[in-house]
Order: structure tokens, then C-alpha cells, then sequence
């Protein structure tokens, strides 16, 4: 314990001398959906991290990767990811000064990866563009009832919006019929660069999880290294399209090689290793918030319970009760 919190100091320290720039940056988390409402004791926590943002997370479920029948809403959900409890969610925080974007994920059976969902016929494409639709348009409903400021359209998609290209450019068209708001949509790491509707949202939004280390406690400047594959392109990216980068999820496990494969969440990578997503974070934090073109981002992810959620035995995404969550709170308070 006493090792990490010195661990923590020293981030501290070391970045004194980084200068802070009051640019407005968006310093989120991902408030992961519960069975229950939620009320200030679950937002208090959010605001001690100096947060100015929350995602709130609705889901729709299918079958299969080749299933074309979204369900949400259902009483067979918890209260967070229906349409209700989403609505009570963004009222506790915008009653609270925090600010919100709704962002409707898929869940596919036994966890499959939602990139890869992808239909056989087109009578199958149809139906699942109907459901889709109906399942975005009613959340971005939500969002315009509630004054929501940001409407996320869809989350790591890749091989449907490589099929049906078409097909979300008229959502696009549908969702600002209904919402006022702004939009962005978020693109695995590995797909931003091809995905060709941008110019019709406000934001490049991209789940940030880029391979930057193979080592076992990568070093902060090991990291910051790996980040220069990729800065210069996103960068470029961003300046072409003239809009701002989102990282729409961004964050590390505390576990061995947390910076080797950030996307895996694999149960049986169990090794804690705190200084691993320490250091990982920090690079993060020191490649990309002080720039200009990047607008912040939404931590992955952050659970209502935050007195039981956590801590320093606990190998999965959360920075709660971790040594990270003291660098969050850090940069969080200069932006």
C-alpha cells in the first residue's frame, strides 16, 4: 500500500511542471448501468474525481453475431440500461452540473465481439437496419427529452458499417431530425481510418485501446513511445476532416502487459499489477490532453458503487480505489 501511494505522489510530482491549460476538455467516465436508480451518493464520487462528463450506457441484445433482431428495453433488463433508467440516470447528474452522453452499445450472446456482427442475406441486413434504427432513434429521443449534449450513434461496428455504408448515413439524417445535439460515433481503435461518415458528425470518436507496450510494467516513456505510431496519424486525421478526436472509451486494466492488448478483458489475466495501469494511463494522459485538436475522453469505466468497487486487489478496468484513480483526479482537475 505505502509503495503505491508514494508511486502516486511521484506522478504527481513529476508532472508539476506540464502545463495546464484550461481548454475544456471532456473528462468522462463510462457509469456502467445498475439493477437500481441511482441517487447523489453515486454521483458525489464522480465529482470528487473532478469528472465533467458521464456516458450512460443503454444496451440492446442479440442472439448471434448473425442474428438480425435487436431487443431492448425490456423488464428482463437492469433499470440502467432501459429507456427509464436512463432518463433518471442523466437527471442525477445534470441536477448535479455533470454533463452527459448517451451511448447505446449491442450485447452479443456469450460476449462476441460486435465488430464482427455481419448478415448472410438481405433480407436479414433489412431487418436488422430497422431494428437498429429503432433502437438508436428512440435512445436519441431520449437524449433530446433529457437535453443530453452528446448522442453516441453506435459503438465498434466496423463490419456492419463496411456493408451498409448507405444505411447509417440516412440514421445519421434521422438522428438530427429528432436531436439537437451533438454526435459522434465510436470506432475501435482500429477502424477509425475507414469509416466514411465523419463529415456528417462532431466529433471523431474512437475507443482508444491501441497496443503501446509488450512489457510486463511498461514504463511511462516505454508507452509514450508506442504513442508515437499512432499520434501523428490521428493528428493528421483530425486535421484533415477539421473536427476534434474523442475517445469515446479510453483506460487500462491493472494487470501484467496491461499495454500490450488494452482491448482484452479476459478473466483469466488475473496477475494485479497497479503500476501497469498507472503507467499506461499516465502516457495517455501526457500524449494527448494538452493538444489542441484532442477533445478528452470517457474512462473505462466507473461503477456506481464506489466504496465497493475497486480496490487494489481487482485486476479488471476500474480505476476506483486504485493508485490511478489519484492520477485521474490530477489531470482531470487541470482540464
Amino acid at each position: 500500500m505505502k509503495r503505491f501511494i508514494i508511486i502516486g505522489l511521484m506522478v504527481l510530482l513529476s508532472s508539476c511542471d506540464i502545463a495546464s491549460v484550461a481548454n475544456n476538455k471532456i473528462n468522462g467516465v463510462s457509469f456502467v448501468a445498475s439493477r437500481d436508480s441511482i441517487n447523489n451518493a453515486h454521483v458525489t464520487p464522480v465529482i470528487n474525481l473532478q469528472a465533467n462528463y458521464v456516458a450512460i450506457m443503454p444496451f440492446g441484445f442479440i442472439r448471434n453475431l448473425e442474428h438480425p433482431r435487436i431487443t431492448y428495453n425490456s423488464n428482463r433488463q437492469w433499470f440502467g440500461e432501459t429507456k427509464e433508467g436512463v432518463q433518471q440516470y442523466v437527471k442525477a447528474f445534470k441536477t448535479q452540473n455533470i454533463r452527459v452522453m448517451i451511448k447505446p452499445q449491442i450485447w452479443v450472446s456469450r460476449g462476441e465481439f460486435t465488430g464482427k456482427i455481419k448478415m448472410n442475406t438481405e433480407v436479414a441486413w433489412t431487418e436488422l437496419e430497422e431494428t437498429y434504427s429503432s433502437f438508436i432513434l428512440d435512445f436519441a429521443k431520449v437524449a433530446e427529452e433529457t437535453q443530453t449534449e452528446l448522442f453516441c450513434i453506435g459503438t465498434e461496428l466496423e463490419t456492419f458499417i463496411d456493408h451498409r455504408p448507405e444505411f447509417w448515413s440516412e440514421l445519421i439524417s434521422s438522428i438530427r431530425k429528432v436531436y439537437s445535439g451533438k454526435l459522434t460515433y465510436a470506432a475501435n481503435w482500429n477502424e477509425y481510418n475507414r469509416t466514411p461518415f465523419w463529415n456528417q458528425l462532431d466529433f471523431i470518436g474512437i475507443d482508444a485501446y491501441f497496443p503501446v507496450s509488450n512489457l510486463k510494467t511498461p514504463s511511462v516513456e516505454s508507452c509514450k513511445q508506442g504513442w508515437e505510431s499512432y499520434k501523428p496519424q490521428l493528428k493528421i486525421f483530425s486535421d484533415n476532416l477539421k473536427k476534434p478526436v474523442l475517445f469515446t472509451e479510453f483506460g487500462y486494466r491493472s494487470v501484467d502487459y496491461a499495454g500490450k492488448q488494452p482491448w482484452e478483458s479476459d478473466r483469466r489475466m488475473n496477475a494485479v499489477n497497479l503500476e501497469a495501469q498507472l503507467n499506461t494511463t499516465q502516457a495517455l494522459f501526457e500524449t494527448f490532453w494538452n493538444e489542441d485538436w484532442f477533445a478528452g475522453g470517457f474512462l473505462w469505466k466507473w461503477h456506481h458503487k464506489h466504496d465497493s468497487s475497486g480496490g487494489e486487489e481487482n485486476f479488471m478496468f476500474t480505476p476506483q480505489n486504485k493508485p490511478v484513480e489519484v492520477l485521474v483526479k490530477d489531470w482531470y482537475t487541470r482540464y
